[in-house]
Protein backbone atom coordinates (compact mmCIF):
# COMPACT_ATOMS: atom_id res chain seq x y z
CA UNK A 1 0.00 0.00 0.00
CA UNK A 2 1.45 3.77 -0.63
CA UNK A 3 1.97 6.16 1.68
CA UNK A 4 -0.21 9.14 2.50
CA UNK A 5 0.65 11.32 -0.26
CA UNK A 6 2.13 8.62 -2.57
CA UNK A 7 0.78 6.88 -5.83
CA UNK A 8 -1.62 8.08 -8.56
CA UNK A 9 -1.26 12.24 -8.24
CA UNK A 10 -4.60 11.96 -9.47
CA UNK A 11 -5.98 10.85 -6.51
CA UNK A 12 -4.46 13.25 -3.69
CA UNK A 13 -6.84 15.95 -3.91
CA UNK A 14 -5.05 17.23 -0.59
CA UNK A 15 -2.72 19.00 -3.02
CA UNK A 16 -5.55 22.04 -3.79
CA UNK A 17 -5.75 24.53 -1.51
CA UNK A 18 -9.40 23.60 -1.68
CA UNK A 19 -8.74 20.08 -1.53
CA UNK A 20 -11.54 19.11 -4.53
CA UNK A 21 -11.41 16.93 -7.25
CA UNK A 22 -7.73 17.18 -8.94
CA UNK A 23 -7.43 16.41 -12.75
CA UNK A 24 -11.22 16.36 -12.41
CA UNK A 25 -10.65 13.03 -11.95
CA UNK A 26 -13.77 11.71 -9.31
CA UNK A 27 -17.03 11.62 -10.79
CA UNK A 28 -18.89 15.04 -9.15
CA UNK A 29 -22.37 16.59 -9.67
CA UNK A 30 -24.07 19.53 -9.69
CA UNK A 31 -28.17 19.19 -9.35
CA UNK A 32 -29.96 21.82 -11.92
CA UNK A 33 -33.52 20.98 -11.23
CA UNK A 34 -34.38 24.40 -10.13
CA UNK A 35 -31.93 26.49 -12.17
CA UNK A 36 -34.00 24.47 -15.42
CA UNK A 37 -37.37 25.46 -13.38
CA UNK A 38 -37.08 28.75 -13.72
CA UNK A 39 -35.06 29.36 -17.05
CA UNK A 40 -37.99 26.92 -19.07
CA UNK A 41 -40.44 28.79 -17.45
CA UNK A 42 -38.84 32.51 -18.60
CA UNK A 43 -38.06 30.65 -21.89
CA UNK A 44 -41.82 29.60 -22.88
CA UNK A 45 -43.39 32.56 -21.34
CA UNK A 46 -41.88 34.75 -23.96
CA UNK A 47 -43.01 32.80 -26.47
CA UNK A 48 -45.37 34.83 -28.87
CA UNK A 49 -47.17 34.73 -32.52
CA UNK A 50 -49.14 36.28 -34.79
CA UNK A 51 -50.37 36.68 -38.20
CA UNK A 52 -53.13 37.90 -39.92
CA UNK A 53 -56.26 36.52 -37.88
CA UNK A 54 -54.78 37.52 -34.57
CA UNK A 55 -52.14 36.68 -31.77
CA UNK A 56 -51.40 33.70 -30.04
CA UNK A 57 -48.95 33.70 -26.64
CA UNK A 58 -47.95 31.20 -23.94
CA UNK A 59 -49.85 32.53 -20.46
CA UNK A 60 -48.97 29.82 -17.80
CA UNK A 61 -46.75 27.31 -17.14
CA UNK A 62 -49.12 24.57 -15.46
CA UNK A 63 -46.59 21.43 -15.39
CA UNK A 64 -43.45 21.02 -15.16
CA UNK A 65 -42.29 17.77 -13.62
CA UNK A 66 -38.94 16.58 -13.91
CA UNK A 67 -35.24 16.66 -12.85
CA UNK A 68 -32.05 17.60 -14.67
CA UNK A 69 -28.27 17.19 -13.24
CA UNK A 70 -24.87 17.50 -14.79
CA UNK A 71 -22.09 15.08 -13.89
CA UNK A 72 -18.25 15.24 -14.33
CA UNK A 73 -16.07 12.32 -14.66
CA UNK A 74 -11.90 12.73 -15.78
CA UNK A 75 -13.11 16.02 -17.10
CA UNK A 76 -15.92 15.08 -19.42
CA UNK A 77 -19.29 16.98 -18.82
CA UNK A 78 -22.80 14.38 -19.14
CA UNK A 79 -25.68 16.02 -19.24
CA UNK A 80 -29.23 14.26 -17.57
CA UNK A 81 -32.38 16.06 -18.11
CA UNK A 82 -36.53 14.90 -18.40
CA UNK A 83 -39.62 17.38 -18.32
CA UNK A 84 -42.86 16.45 -18.35
CA UNK A 85 -44.38 20.02 -19.67
CA UNK A 86 -47.53 21.34 -20.09
CA UNK A 87 -48.41 25.13 -20.94
CA UNK A 88 -51.48 27.43 -21.60
CA UNK A 89 -52.05 29.38 -24.29
CA UNK A 90 -54.48 32.46 -24.76
CA UNK A 91 -55.41 33.29 -28.59
CA UNK A 92 -57.00 36.41 -29.90
CA UNK A 93 -58.45 37.26 -32.81
CA UNK A 94 -58.17 40.53 -34.51
CA UNK A 95 -61.85 40.88 -33.38
CA UNK A 96 -60.84 40.85 -30.16
CA UNK A 97 -62.32 37.10 -29.79
CA UNK A 98 -60.39 35.27 -27.28
CA UNK A 99 -59.80 31.41 -27.12
CA UNK A 100 -57.70 29.14 -24.66
CA UNK A 101 -56.01 26.04 -25.09
CA UNK A 102 -53.28 24.02 -24.07
CA UNK A 103 -50.02 22.60 -24.30
CA UNK A 104 -48.48 19.23 -24.30
CA UNK A 105 -44.59 18.26 -24.11
CA UNK A 106 -44.59 14.64 -22.50
CA UNK A 107 -40.88 14.11 -22.96
CA UNK A 108 -38.37 16.72 -23.24
CA UNK A 109 -34.72 14.82 -22.30
CA UNK A 110 -31.30 14.35 -23.33
CA UNK A 111 -32.39 10.98 -25.16
CA UNK A 112 -34.24 12.89 -28.38
CA UNK A 113 -33.40 15.64 -30.85
CA UNK A 114 -35.10 18.94 -30.09
CA UNK A 115 -36.87 18.27 -33.76
CA UNK A 116 -37.88 14.87 -32.01
CA UNK A 117 -39.58 16.20 -29.15
CA UNK A 118 -43.22 15.49 -29.23
CA UNK A 119 -45.29 18.97 -28.94
CA UNK A 120 -49.02 18.65 -29.08
CA UNK A 121 -51.39 21.52 -29.41
CA UNK A 122 -55.30 21.86 -28.69
CA UNK A 123 -57.91 24.12 -27.31
CA UNK A 124 -59.14 23.39 -24.14
CA UNK A 125 -62.34 21.71 -23.52
CA UNK A 126 -65.60 23.36 -25.10
CA UNK A 127 -63.73 26.17 -26.95
CA UNK A 128 -65.35 26.49 -30.78
CA UNK A 129 -62.61 26.08 -33.70
CA UNK A 130 -60.33 28.50 -34.83
CA UNK A 131 -57.31 29.81 -37.11
CA UNK A 132 -55.33 30.30 -34.61
CA UNK A 133 -54.75 26.91 -34.13
CA UNK A 134 -53.04 26.50 -37.29
CA UNK A 135 -50.62 29.92 -36.36
CA UNK A 136 -50.29 28.04 -32.74
CA UNK A 137 -49.42 24.88 -34.21
CA UNK A 138 -47.61 26.00 -37.12
CA UNK A 139 -45.46 28.96 -36.09
CA UNK A 140 -46.17 28.17 -32.20
CA UNK A 141 -43.69 25.31 -32.24
CA UNK A 142 -41.53 26.45 -33.41
CA UNK A 143 -41.18 29.03 -30.93
CA UNK A 144 -41.35 26.34 -28.09
CA UNK A 145 -38.82 23.87 -29.75
CA UNK A 146 -36.84 27.67 -30.23
CA UNK A 147 -36.86 27.78 -26.45
CA UNK A 148 -35.88 24.27 -25.25
CA UNK A 149 -33.29 24.45 -27.86
CA UNK A 150 -32.14 27.39 -25.85
CA UNK A 151 -32.61 26.35 -22.33
CA UNK A 152 -30.36 22.93 -23.59
CA UNK A 153 -27.69 25.51 -24.63
CA UNK A 154 -27.92 27.43 -21.79
CA UNK A 155 -27.52 23.87 -19.67
CA UNK A 156 -24.39 23.14 -21.44
CA UNK A 157 -22.81 26.89 -21.12
CA UNK A 158 -24.29 29.17 -18.40
CA UNK A 159 -24.71 26.23 -15.54
CA UNK A 160 -21.66 24.22 -15.95
CA UNK A 161 -19.07 27.27 -15.62
CA UNK A 162 -16.92 26.25 -12.80
CA UNK A 163 -17.30 22.23 -13.12
CA UNK A 164 -14.32 21.62 -15.33
CA UNK A 165 -11.61 23.00 -12.39
CA UNK A 166 -8.39 23.88 -13.14
CA UNK A 167 -5.58 21.05 -12.94
CA UNK A 168 -3.25 20.66 -10.37
CA UNK A 169 -0.29 21.97 -12.43
CA UNK A 170 -2.76 25.07 -12.44
CA UNK A 171 -3.83 24.17 -16.52
CA UNK A 172 -7.48 24.73 -17.48
CA UNK A 173 -8.75 21.56 -18.86
CA UNK A 174 -11.78 23.19 -20.86
CA UNK A 175 -11.44 27.18 -21.85
CA UNK A 176 -13.96 28.99 -20.27
CA UNK A 177 -17.66 30.17 -21.72
CA UNK A 178 -17.12 33.08 -24.03
CA UNK A 179 -19.36 35.16 -22.03
CA UNK A 180 -17.33 34.56 -18.50
CA UNK A 181 -14.51 35.45 -20.74
CA UNK A 182 -15.94 38.99 -21.91
CA UNK A 183 -16.78 39.70 -18.46
CA UNK A 184 -12.87 38.90 -17.61
CA UNK A 185 -12.14 41.33 -20.96
CA UNK A 186 -13.85 44.26 -19.52
CA UNK A 187 -12.49 43.84 -16.32
CA UNK A 188 -8.80 43.70 -17.16
CA UNK A 189 -9.52 46.86 -19.41
CA UNK A 190 -11.15 48.77 -16.83
CA UNK A 191 -8.53 48.25 -14.19
CA UNK A 192 -6.41 49.79 -17.07
CA UNK A 193 -8.24 52.65 -17.53
CA UNK A 194 -8.57 53.83 -13.41
CA UNK A 195 -4.74 52.91 -13.42
CA UNK A 196 -4.45 56.40 -15.09
CA UNK A 197 -7.06 58.98 -13.51
CA UNK A 198 -4.01 60.45 -11.80
CA UNK A 199 -2.41 61.69 -15.10
CA UNK A 200 -6.93 63.61 -16.07
CA UNK A 201 -8.04 66.00 -14.08
CA UNK A 202 -11.68 65.15 -13.76
CA UNK A 203 -14.30 66.37 -15.99
CA UNK A 204 -11.57 66.26 -18.91
CA UNK A 205 -13.03 65.92 -22.37
CA UNK A 206 -12.67 63.21 -24.00
CA UNK A 207 -13.47 62.84 -27.73
CA UNK A 208 -16.68 61.02 -28.65
CA UNK A 209 -18.62 59.88 -31.75
CA UNK A 210 -22.04 58.60 -32.24
CA UNK A 211 -23.43 55.65 -33.74
CA UNK A 212 -26.57 54.24 -35.24
CA UNK A 213 -27.85 50.90 -36.09
CA UNK A 214 -30.78 49.48 -37.59
CA UNK A 215 -32.05 46.24 -37.54
CA UNK A 216 -35.33 43.97 -38.12
CA UNK A 217 -37.27 41.78 -35.35
CA UNK A 218 -39.94 39.03 -36.28
CA UNK A 219 -42.01 39.63 -33.27
CA UNK A 220 -44.03 42.96 -32.42
CA UNK A 221 -43.11 46.36 -30.93
CA UNK A 222 -45.44 45.01 -27.76
CA UNK A 223 -43.41 41.94 -27.46
CA UNK A 224 -39.70 43.39 -28.22
CA UNK A 225 -40.19 46.55 -25.64
CA UNK A 226 -40.77 43.52 -23.10
CA UNK A 227 -37.80 41.89 -23.94
CA UNK A 228 -35.56 45.23 -23.00
CA UNK A 229 -37.21 45.96 -19.99
CA UNK A 230 -38.12 42.65 -17.76
CA UNK A 231 -34.91 41.55 -16.12
CA UNK A 232 -35.41 37.40 -16.63
CA UNK A 233 -36.05 38.01 -20.30
CA UNK A 234 -32.70 39.97 -20.49
CA UNK A 235 -30.71 37.35 -18.15
CA UNK A 236 -32.14 34.93 -20.80
CA UNK A 237 -30.87 36.36 -23.99
CA UNK A 238 -27.42 37.68 -22.44
CA UNK A 239 -26.84 34.26 -20.85
CA UNK A 240 -25.52 36.04 -17.74
CA UNK A 241 -27.27 37.68 -14.10
CA UNK A 242 -28.78 41.26 -14.86
CA UNK A 243 -30.60 43.76 -13.17
CA UNK A 244 -32.94 45.52 -14.85
CA UNK A 245 -35.31 48.69 -12.94
CA UNK A 246 -37.72 49.76 -15.93
CA UNK A 247 -38.84 53.36 -14.74
CA UNK A 248 -37.80 56.05 -15.33
CA UNK A 249 -34.20 57.03 -13.56
CA UNK A 250 -34.31 53.17 -12.78
CA UNK A 251 -30.96 51.61 -13.11
CA UNK A 252 -29.56 48.43 -15.04
CA UNK A 253 -26.97 46.05 -14.51
CA UNK A 254 -25.87 43.54 -17.56
CA UNK A 255 -22.89 41.18 -18.21
CA UNK A 256 -22.05 41.24 -14.78
CA UNK A 257 -21.67 44.29 -14.36
CA UNK A 258 -19.89 44.58 -17.46
CA UNK A 259 -22.54 47.39 -18.93
CA UNK A 260 -24.17 49.55 -16.53
CA UNK A 261 -26.73 52.55 -16.68
CA UNK A 262 -29.87 53.76 -15.69
CA UNK A 263 -33.07 54.89 -17.89
CA UNK A 264 -34.16 58.53 -19.03
CA UNK A 265 -37.19 57.97 -20.89
CA UNK A 266 -39.60 54.61 -21.40
CA UNK A 267 -42.35 54.68 -24.16
CA UNK A 268 -44.32 51.38 -23.98
CA UNK A 269 -43.79 49.72 -27.52
CA UNK A 270 -42.71 53.03 -28.95
CA UNK A 271 -39.20 54.31 -27.47
CA UNK A 272 -36.45 53.31 -24.61
CA UNK A 273 -33.99 56.27 -23.52
CA UNK A 274 -30.71 55.50 -21.43
CA UNK A 275 -27.57 56.91 -20.04
CA UNK A 276 -25.58 53.85 -21.20
CA UNK A 277 -21.80 52.54 -20.72
CA UNK A 278 -19.04 49.57 -20.51
CA UNK A 279 -17.18 49.00 -17.43
CA UNK A 280 -14.24 49.78 -19.11
CA UNK A 281 -14.88 53.51 -19.82
CA UNK A 282 -13.15 56.42 -18.15
CA UNK A 283 -14.95 57.21 -14.67
CA UNK A 284 -18.83 58.20 -14.38
CA UNK A 285 -18.85 58.60 -18.40
CA UNK A 286 -22.10 57.97 -19.65
CA UNK A 287 -23.14 57.88 -23.66
CA UNK A 288 -27.24 58.51 -24.38
CA UNK A 289 -28.53 55.74 -26.37
CA UNK A 290 -32.20 55.58 -27.77
CA UNK A 291 -33.99 52.99 -28.99
CA UNK A 292 -37.12 53.31 -31.47
CA UNK A 293 -39.58 50.49 -32.08
CA UNK A 294 -41.24 50.98 -35.24
CA UNK A 295 -44.64 48.27 -36.40
CA UNK A 296 -43.31 47.41 -39.82
CA UNK A 297 -46.55 44.58 -39.80
CA UNK A 298 -45.67 41.06 -38.25
CA UNK A 299 -42.03 42.59 -37.81
CA UNK A 300 -40.53 45.56 -35.73
CA UNK A 301 -37.84 48.19 -37.04
CA UNK A 302 -35.35 48.98 -34.23
CA UNK A 303 -33.37 51.54 -34.65
CA UNK A 304 -30.87 52.96 -32.29
CA UNK A 305 -28.52 56.29 -32.05
CA UNK A 306 -26.13 56.56 -29.85
CA UNK A 307 -24.10 59.88 -28.74
CA UNK A 308 -21.32 60.43 -26.66
CA UNK A 309 -19.53 57.13 -27.42
CA UNK A 310 -15.72 57.36 -27.00
CA UNK A 311 -14.18 57.61 -30.41
CA UNK A 312 -11.94 54.74 -29.66
CA UNK A 313 -14.74 52.71 -28.49
CA UNK A 314 -17.15 52.62 -31.40
CA UNK A 315 -16.59 49.65 -33.16
CA UNK A 316 -16.70 47.44 -30.40
CA UNK A 317 -19.76 49.68 -28.98
CA UNK A 318 -21.14 48.65 -32.16
CA UNK A 319 -20.25 45.28 -31.90
CA UNK A 320 -21.42 44.50 -28.46
CA UNK A 321 -24.91 45.98 -29.27
CA UNK A 322 -25.11 44.02 -32.56
CA UNK A 323 -23.65 40.25 -30.55
CA UNK A 324 -25.33 40.89 -26.71
CA UNK A 325 -28.26 42.47 -27.52
CA UNK A 326 -29.92 42.28 -30.75
CA UNK A 327 -27.98 38.64 -32.05
CA UNK A 328 -28.86 37.36 -28.62
CA UNK A 329 -32.17 38.09 -28.48
CA UNK A 330 -32.77 36.29 -32.15
CA UNK A 331 -30.91 33.42 -30.95
CA UNK A 332 -33.06 32.83 -27.94
CA UNK A 333 -36.31 34.04 -28.74
CA UNK A 334 -35.66 33.49 -32.45
CA UNK A 335 -36.99 36.04 -34.13
CA UNK A 336 -35.18 35.96 -37.31
CA UNK A 337 -31.93 36.59 -38.25
CA UNK A 338 -32.14 39.72 -40.94
CA UNK A 339 -29.41 42.41 -41.21
CA UNK A 340 -28.78 45.70 -42.15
Amino acid sequence: MAKWGEGDPRWIVEQRADATNVNNWHWTERDASNWSTEKLKVLFLAVRVENAEGACEVTEVSKLDGEASINNRKGKLIFFYEWNIKLSWTGTSKSGVKYKGHVEIPNLSDENDVDEVEVSISLAKDEPDTNLMVLMKQEGTKKIRNAMSTYISMLKTEFTQGMILPTVNGEQTEPAPQLAAKAEDHKTTASTVTAAPQSNPVGIKIPTCKISLKDIFLTSPEELYRIFTTQEMVQAFTHAPAIIEADKGGKFHLLDGSVSGKFIDLVPEKQIVMKWRFKSWPSGHFATVTLNFTDKGGETEVRLEGKGIPSSEEERTKQGWQHYYFEGIKQTFGYGARLF
